[in-house]
């Protein structure tokens, strides 16, 4: 008979104060590497946009992200939910820091004024030429566009455009990139946003912290200031806090815990 493993799993809505809101993510902590093929099945179970896996025999602990059809290299709010259980669950009372090692290097997050700040590498996008499927696939016309790493990021005029888009994500899954960033200046907060993975398998992301290595520092250099707020104005909605320093992007962010539970595999 086959012998059956219990893992913990929890549930956190991250990037808010308030459950049912902000960016709910999956975090398995682990004393080993289960299979990959393991990892993607519960990804597609839980059939949220990121489930974060921990080796917590690794040190600095070692952090891994699937959706629900694929492995990424950076996920941010499933790394702020990740921290919250460690800082709860798994670490001394006192501690205020914890790394992890990931595919995007050393990244290290902290706790200060009730908050988890991510200390994630900044990715400073460049102009590209416009693309005819980006405008039809969004249904209007941008003003900028510009492509980081991993994404396309296009500047709207403000921020009713922003709230409402009604993208084509059939068409947009055809991008040569992971996703696409929609964002403009907006009046109560600096920036506001919203985000398009169709290409792994998530239409929309409800707030997307791994997005604002992007945007940070297009609005920083833009509105000349290194500290900035933002929405991703999602159906379900996030605020977040952000910093430019150096080659360095802090994003901030309050987290609400909805899950304690147990796999069994």
């Amino acid at each position: 008979m086959r012998t059956l493993a219990s893992i913990p799993i929890y549930q956190v809505d991250a990037f808010t104060d308030k459950l049912f809101s902000g960016n709910p993510a999956a975090v398995c902590p682990l004393n080993d590497w289960l299979p990959d093929s393991v990892m993607q099945a519960i990804a597609a179970e839980n059939n949220l946009s990121e489930t974060a896996f921990i080796n917590r025999r690794t040190s600095p602990f070692t952090i891994r992200w699937f959706t629900p059809t694929t492995e990424v290299d950076l996920c941010g709010h499933a790394t702020l939910a990740a921290a919250r259980i460690l800082f709860d669950e798994y670490l001394p009372k006192e501690s205020r820091e914890v790394s992890f090692n990931s595919r995007r290097g050393l990244l290290k997050t902290y706790l200060k004024d009730e908050l988890i700040y991510l200390d994630f590498p900044a990715d400073n996008p460049v102009s590209v030429e416009e693309l005819p499927i980006i405008n039809e696939g969004l249904q209007i016309q941008s003003v900028e566009l510009l492509r980081g790493k991993d994404d396309y990021l296009v500047i709207f005029e403000n921020e009713q455009a922003i709230r409402s888009l009604r993208p084509d994500f059939k068409m947009l899954s055809n991008l040569d990139s992971r996703g696409l960033i929609v964002t403009a200046p907006a009046r109560q907060v600096d920036f506001v946003s919203r985000c398009f993975f169709p290409q792994m398998g998530i239409d929309e992301d409800p707030v997307t912290g791994s997005a604002h290595t992007v945007m940070v520092p297009y609005w920083s250099q833009r509105l000349r200031k290194s500290q900035l707020r933002a929405i991703q104005c999602s159906s379900r909605g996030g605020s977040l806090t952000c910093q430019l320093k150096k080659d360095r992007v802090l994003i901030g962010g309050a987290t609400v815990r909805y899950l304690t539970g147990e796999i069994t595999v």
